[in-house]
């Protein structure tokens, strides 16, 4: 076929994939569309014909519309403004907020049927005033991209060219309004705008030196540095904690035995597992990041079991295998591991330690439901398997979403 770069096709839209795209085909070909959903009749732009499997457009007009169909949330990345030039961030954003739902539900089950060899069904659950806010209003954290002139914008979908926006409508109102859209900053390379629980917003400029701020879940407090690892969501990190606490199986769960909470961060899903089984709850968290270690040691100091260990997870575990002693195996097998992974998974030399480890249960908390999948199916493998699962809609109008799993041997 002739070069396609840069021409325009009729497209109809057949189905959703990960990453926020949608599936068609032109003469046999898989075509993924950005800025359109299933149902659609649409013309789109060829971006990228170099693969012959398939290739990438974006739309520029609607034919027929799907019902599912909404005005853009955000201005900046309307179909109205060029593909070029909108912003990234907000790709669901012309949807409506139940149909995204629907959206990210099919690509956890498809994922997980494809790739895990599971065939189950989820529910991707709003989070607490959501739907009332539109979806807008939860970003308590965003970082500004700086162009040559050190302006701040978004980078444009799919690139790393910055766009300047007008307005920041996922960003929670302290971190709109403080957002330093007209400033420049020259010499740097990004700001990061944020809103902890307590203490009002405040901007990081480039590679300043950190400061300890404070958030809060339920009763209880965490120290972390302000530029390091915090849920976005203004409720993902309640939300998180009760969905950790309701997937354990307290049947399953031992006190005393060497519970692990793996990419541990500061601590706050080791606190939730404390919480629910008391002080005397023995958990050590494993986290790279040795000032997130630091933070975590002092946020979990009230269980007199608990400690935190910097370490790449992967390294961790083996020495911790091979330095074992019979009676430290059992209680290895007798654990509980609670794993919240980077965007890319555990991986199979994770997962491989932890099934020889044997723990009793492990719950795991994925961002990413195709490397979740990929895993599962290495958990299965060694003979663990699915038996609990939830999702959450912690990022409104993106395609990302968060999934709790237990696997049990």
């Amino acid at each position: 076929m002739a070069d396609m770069q840069g021409r325009e096709v009729e497209l109809e839209i057949t189905g959703i994939a990960h990453g926020g795209i949608s599936v068609a085909r032109l003469d046999g070909r898989v075509v993924f569309v950005s800025d359109t959903l299933p149902g659609e009749t649409v013309v789109a732009r060829i971006t990228d014909d170099r693969k012959k499997s398939f290739w990438r457009a974006d739309t520029v007009a609607v034919v027929e519309a799907s019902p599912h169909r909404r005005e853009h949330v955000w201005s900046a990345a309307a179909l109205d403004v060029d593909p070029v030039d909108r912003a990234g961030g907000a790709e669901f954003g012309h949807i409506e907020l139940a149909h995204q739902r629907e959206l990210k539900r099919q690509v956890v089950t498809d994922s997980l049927s494809r790739m895990g060899r599971v065939e189950t069904d989820v529910t991707v659950e709003a989070l607490p005033g959501d739907d009332e806010r539109g979806g807008t209003g939860w970003r308590t954290r965003v970082r500004l991209h700086l162009d040559d002139e050190g302006r701040p914008g978004q980078y444009a979908a799919r690139s790393h060219r910055v766009v300047h926006v007008r307005d920041l409508p996922l960003a929670a109102e302290a971190v709109a309004e403080a957002a330093p859209l007209g400033d420049a900053f020259p010499g740097e390379e990004h700001v990061d705008v944020l809103a902890p629980s307590t203490g009002g917003a405040r901007l990081i400029i480039g590679k300043q030196t950190p400061t300890t701020i404070t958030e809060v879940v339920g009763d209880r407090e965490f120290q972390l540095d302000d530029g390091g690892f915090w849920q976005v969501h203004r409720q993902a990190a309640e939300t998180l904690t009760r969905a950790v606490q309701g997937a354990l199986d307290a049947d399953l769960f031992d006190p005393k035995a060497a519970n692990l909470d793996l990419y541990g961060g500061v601590g706050l899903l080791a606190a939730a597992v404390g919480d629910r089984f008391g002080l005397g709850t023995r958990i050590t968290s494993v986290e790279s990041d040795s000032r997130a270690t630091e933070h975590a040691s002092e946020n979990l100091a009230d269980w007199l079991g608990a400690s935190a260990v910097s370490g790449r997870v992967d390294r961790w575990l083996r020495q911790t295998a091979a330095e074992a002693s019979s009676v430290e195996r059992g209680r290895l097998r007798a654990g509980t591991v609670v794993l919240d992974p980077p965007r890319s998974g555990a991986g199979k030399a994770v997962v491989d330690q932890l099934v020889d480890m044997a723990p009793a249960q492990i719950v795991y908390v994925a961002c990413d439901p195709v490397a979740l999948a990929r895993d599962v199916a290495l958990f299965a493998e060694g003979g663990y398997t699915l038996d609990t699962i939830r999702s959450y809609d912690l990022f409104p109008h993106t395609h990302h979403v968060e999934t709790v799993v237990r696997l049990t041997r």
